[in-house]
């Protein structure tokens, strides 16, 4: 029991930070494409993005192992439990993990709302729908299926390489947000949407994604194996 407890809080701990820096990425993008004389959404801001993006899961990576193994998406936990790449994670664990995370993304959510210089209050938003309920959680399921289908497809047949891997992962999350950004955001993490929807209090939103997300997350194991 101590031992999940300790899982429980490392995953809150690094959910809360990365919902706490993704603002301050997309900041930082802004600012870099603006000095470089190129707009946050043209290729080579699309490019600063996903160098940005890579740094940071390494960063996390590494600060995730120094909790124990935490994670910050549930959609990819529960893609590595059903590939059979995560050994110690069982139904019990992800039981107690997924709340511990989603109360870590409404605390980063939250924290960064009240740090977030005002000029910058317009990169601190989260997933939202855009959509009718119905479009939207038929997006977000293919959204989320596409991003771990990526994930695993990367890490079980792609290159040896850890950085060239995350980095290709995120190519695939960049595209995926553009694709996206008129349907639900989109999202492609429960833990995310709940901390961005309750603070705001979107009670559609937050049902919807983090009802959707893991169970479309785990359909992509079979072609992928």
């Amino acid at each position: 029991m101590g031992n999940l407890i300790k899982a429980a809080v490392g995953d809150a701990i690094l959910t809360s930070l990365f919902v706490f820096v993704a603002p301050i990425m997309r900041v930082f993008t802004a600012i870099l494409a603006s000095f470089l004389g190129f707009q946050a959404r043209s290729l080579i801001g699309r490019f600063i993005t996903t160098i940005q993006a890579t740094v940071l899961v390494l960063i996390f990576s590494m600060i995730g192992k120094l909790l124990g193994g935490a994670s910050f998406n549930p959609s990819t936990t529960v893609s590595f439990y059903a590939a059979g790449l995560t050994p110690g994670t069982s139904l019990i664990s992800m039981a107690v993990q997924f709340p511990a995370q989603a109360v870590g993304g409404a605390g980063g959510a939250k924290a960064i709302l009240q740090l977030m210089p005002e000029k910058y209050e317009q990169f601190v938003k989260g997933p939202s729908l855009k959509v009718d309920v119905k479009i939207g959680a038929i997006a977000e399921a293919l959204f989320t299926f596409s991003l771990c289908f990526s994930l695993l497809w990367v890490m079980l047949k792609g290159p040896k390489n850890l950085i060239l891997q995350i980095w290709l992962v995120k190519v695939a999350t960049v595209g995926l947000s553009i694709v996206g950004s008129g349907y639900t955001g989109p999202s492609m993490n429960p833990a995310n949407a709940f901390g961005w929807a309750y603070v705001n209090n979107w009670h559609n939103t937050w049902v919807l994604i983090t009802g959707t997300i893991p169970g479309s997350s785990s359909l992509c194991i079979g072609l992928v194996l």
